[in-house]
């Protein structure tokens, strides 16, 4: 029996990068400073969450983007030996988008 992990709420759980200096398309996200984002790939993302006024909020990130993420907004842990991010999908600062030129 395989074991998946699954996002509950309005969270999303994502794969981090190997730090060090980056490039995605046109995003350098270099190795330095103490409080960096991180980045990564959502591998999971829960249904959504209901608002203080009843209605249903879903979730708008998708697995497989590539996103930035504050430190202080997410929760590392490991599992099977792989590092993990989670965090709530308000919390995502940036998606990386595939260019058309």
């Amino acid at each position: 029996m395989s074991k998946k992990l699954q996002a509950n709420n309005d969270r999303v759980i994502i794969k981090p990068i190997e730090s060090g200096d980056k490039m995605y398309g046109s995003i350098i996200v270099p190795d330095m400073g103490k409080e960096k984002p991180e980045i990564g790939e959502i591998i999971s993302v829960g249904p959504g969450r209901q608002s203080e006024f009843g209605s249903w909020i879903e979730v708008k990130a998708k697995v497989g983007d590539m996103v930035l993420i504050p430190k202080s907004a997410t929760i590392q842990f490991d599992y099977e030996g792989q590092e993990y991010f989670i965090t709530p999908d308000r919390e995502i600062l940036a998606t990386v988008l595939e260019s058309q030129d």
